[in-house]
């Protein structure tokens, strides 16, 4: 018991304190160790880091402001230049267009020339004549379809509407007028129907020879000849197609046409869509009539074939086209589907296609003179070089509506 309490005592004691005093002193001391550890170690580091950081992404932003400007300037640059280009380039475009439209007839007109010389056929005296007409402009063409057994047709035509000699010349110098009948060549070049042809023409001056071989199935062949070789020859404001045994008021027909002046591409006659022909035997019977669908279908819109007039545009689009232009068995369905697809105004005028007497002649007093006269029954006047001249005389205009007229 008492050697317990020896142990026990005051010097025990004071050893427990110093050890109590030492811990403290040492806990102290590894705090402070460890805050400055801590602080040399992240906070330096930290603070580097954001620096760095920070600068970089400062001149990133610097960088991409300056390229944002400069992008900025260019677009404000490129835009004026855009704009300034169009510009140059919408007059260049207008210009282009007068200029292909020139380029356009000039072609027509050696192609022309070309084919006679290739096929080392004769040149007309129009055609070598080329260069001295297409200084003229005329007002139109007018192409009187022709056939050698048609002699007295073509005498009845001279003996009332067709002026001749003096007249007919005075009609192209004054007027811009240009009438020709128009024939190709027979099967057997330098036969006697072509004999018969020149000694005609030499004594009247008003035939358009064709490099064409005639024939009733090449109608169609012939009008695109026509209009190709007009074109190559005579530079008008309209085109015109009529059979030889169909009455013209040549005046009314110029003053018709005279309203059409200033639109591009005109089509003008008496529309009409008849029945597509299938059967074979009948007059007008088409062979390719499964073109245009069912058995008893009609053809689209079309001038009548006895006479129709276009405008230079459409008539030069034939001559540049003339090699891939189908040819159908009828010549006015032909005409009228090479202008399907194109932005063509058709014109029907009713007064291009009146009857004979007393249709015309009602009309002529009611002081609307028909353009031409025919009898649809023969798709002509029946009997034409003999009764073409009462025609004229009840349904022809006056002589001055011509001569006074101003195109």
């Amino acid at each position: 018991m008492a050697s317990w309490k020896n142990r026990g005592g005051p010097e025990s004691n004071s050893r427990n304190l110093v050890s109590r005093k030492l811990s403290i002193f040492l806990c102290i001391s590894c705090f402070c160790a460890g805050m400055l550890f801590t602080d040399r170690m992240w906070k330096e580091p930290e603070a580097k880091g954001i620096s760095r950081s920070t600068r970089n992404e400062a001149e990133n932003l610097k960088f991409l402001a300056e390229d944002c400007n400069t992008k900025s300037n260019d677009v404000r640059r490129g835009s004026k230049y855009n704009i300034g280009e169009v510009s140059k380039t919408h007059n260049a475009v207008q210009t282009l267009d007068k200029t292909i439209s020139k380029l356009e007839m000039e072609l027509a007109a050696a192609r022309a020339m070309q084919d006679s010389i290739v096929t080392g056929s004769p040149i007309s005296d129009d055609l070598t004549l080329l260069n001295p007409i297409k200084k003229r402009k005329y007002f139109m063409v007018i192409g009187i379809n022709t056939a050698f057994s048609s002699r007295k047709r073509r005498d009845s035509v001279r003996a009332t509407w067709m002026p001749q000699g003096d007249k007919l010349k005075k009609l192209e110098e004054e007027k811009g007028i240009i009438m020709r009948f128009v024939i190709g060549h027979s099967a057997t070049s330098g036969g006697i129907l072509d004999r018969a042809i020149e000694a005609e023409e030499k004594k009247h001056g008003d035939f358009l020879r064709l490099e064409h071989i005639e024939g009733y199935l090449e109608l169609s062949a012939k009008t695109k000849k026509y209009i190709t070789t007009a074109v190559a020859l005579w530079d008008a404001d309209f085109y015109v197609k009529v059979d030889d045994d169909v009455h013209v008021n040549i005046g009314t027909l110029g003053a018709t046409l005279s309203r059409y002046q200033s639109k591009p591409r005109v089509y003008v006659g008496c529309m009409k869509s008849g029945p597509v022909l299938a059967h074979k035997g009948v007059r007008y019977h088409e062979p390719e009539h499964w073109k245009f669908g069912e058995v008893g279908n009609k053809y689209f819109r079309h001038a009548t074939g006895q006479l129709y007039a276009i405008s230079r545009d459409l008539a030069t689009y034939i001559s540049i086209n003339q090699h891939v232009l189908h040819k159908y068995a009828n010549e006015d369905v032909s005409i009228g589907s090479w202008f399907i697809g194109l932005d063509v105004e058709h014109i029907d005028d009713r007064r291009l296609c009146c009857g004979t007497p007393p249709d015309c002649e009602w009309k002529a007093q009611a002081g609307n003179v028909c353009v031409a006269s025919f009898d649809w029954s023969c798709s002509g006047i029946c009997r034409s070089a003999d009764r073409i001249k009462d025609v004229h005389k009840r349904c022809g205009e006056d002589e001055s509506a011509l001569w006074n007229a101003s195109f």
